[in-house]
């Protein structure tokens, strides 16, 4: 999943790799593959720039990605106008019928697309906080931004009675201001890792009994839809919900895009960081805000969904064998491991729809039992 972009000297420490067959028309800017044991080498002309691609991480990424184009695909086709995969790509393709039109494009989907792009948030998020806390416990669920979205959701749904639109501000209000409270209270000389899970956890107990407060003094009705919501949920998916969480989605890519660089120089310590030119301190904040936008507007259109934020960036890194969390392909199993559950949670015990966060919930308990004996079993 991981690519740098390097010239011939930026490959020193990279294994040996073989030399690529010469070309037939000598000189001309022709792409030649280099297959070595763990990189593959993609360069253009003898002395041009080299694309320098991690095998293991590529494939598995690859067909992380297939495996979500099928899920997917599944996702349209089961309920209970069933559908054949094959009326399904022809609908995707406009050339289905009213009846599967409106089942496809209607109703199904935007569930599909909101799986996959909250997933795909949650993991990135997951990873930036992983990887500034330098922590597997460090994701926004764990230190508490989870809690913070859902208590500004809350305040906009129950005590202001705001709809989809205010809710969402209040999420995102609420996100920012606890990494605000949680970022003053760790900060001392800087932020550390540790100190910034201890503070998350406290200041989410807290806020989790003001969330149970107000549900307990809101009116039965509404109290009864804000419990239902706050587990998790995409039963209620939509366009009117789907366009403005892929639009905010696609305008936080350039800033990812751009810390990408400082986020992998501290995962090796603020002075290897520094030692790059990265100035630490601001991008710690940047990285910040840019995590709990994420969880706030996966917690705005869906619910705070549990634990795909702790487990997408641990499972990936597992399964492409990186030393270390990245963003991209945290994303991508995010993405897999909601969908997933969403397809779970929608026929498991069909006709019932269960909300995804249980799914999520269990599966996550289940990887964080096991994350939690291995760390005690290695120290």
């Amino acid at each position: 999943m991981h690519t740098d972009v390097a010239s011939e000297p930026a490959l020193r420490g990279t294994p040996p790799v073989p030399p690529a067959v010469p070309v037939a028309s000598a000189g001309a800017a022709t792409p030649r593959i280099d297959f070595g044991e763990r990189v593959w080498r993609l360069r253009l002309g003898p002395s041009g720039p080299s694309l320098v691609v991690k095998a293991k991480p590529a494939l598995v990424g690859a067909a992380a990605v297939a495996l979500i184009g099928i899920l997917a695909v599944a996702a349209m086709s089961l309920g209970s106008f069933t559908l054949s995969p094959g009326e399904v790509l022809a609908t995707l393709l406009g050339q289905g019928t009213a009846k599967t039109e409106l089942v496809v494009i209607s109703w199904r989907l935007p569930r599909v697309l909101m799986a996959i792009v909250i997933g795909g948030a949650l993991g990135i998020s997951g990873a930036i906080f992983q990887s500034l806390t330098r922590n597997p416990l460090g994701s926004p669920d764990i230190i508490g931004f989870n809690a913070g979205a859902y208590t500004g959701a809350l305040v906009s749904m129950l005590l202001l009675g705001g709809g989809f639109l205010a809710t969402t501000i209040g999420a995102f209000a609420g996100g920012l201001a606890t990494a605000a409270v949680v970022y003053l209270l760790a900060f001392k000389r800087g932020i550390q890792g540790f100190r910034l899970i201890i503070v998350g956890i406290g200041i989410s107990a807290m806020l989790g009994s003001i969330n149970t407060w107000m549900i307990i003094k809101a009116d039965l009705h509404m109290a009864m839809m804000a419990a239902i919501w706050g587990s998790g949920s995409l039963n209620t998916a939509g366009w009117e919900r789907a366009i403005p969480l892929l639009m905010i989605a696609v305008a936080l890519v350039p800033a990812l895009m751009l810390l990408a660089r400082p986020l992998q120089g501290l995962e090796m310590g603020d002075d290897a960081a520094a030692a790059q030119g990265i100035n630490t301190e601001p991008a710690k904040l940047w990285l910040l805000v840019i995590g709990v936008c994420l969880t706030a507007i996966c917690t705005a259109a869906a619910g705070p969904i549990a634990f795909v934020a702790l487990a997408a960036p641990q499972i990936a890194r597992r399964m492409t064998g990186s030393g270390r969390v990245s963003m991209l392909s945290a994303g991508v199993f995010g993405a897999l491991l909601l969908l997933g559950s969403d397809l779970i949670a929608q026929h498991a015990l069909a006709p019932i729809q269960l909300p995804v966060g249980v799914v999520t919930v269990a599966l996550g308990g289940m990887y964080l039992m096991w994350l939690l004996f291995r760390e005690a079993k290695r120290s």
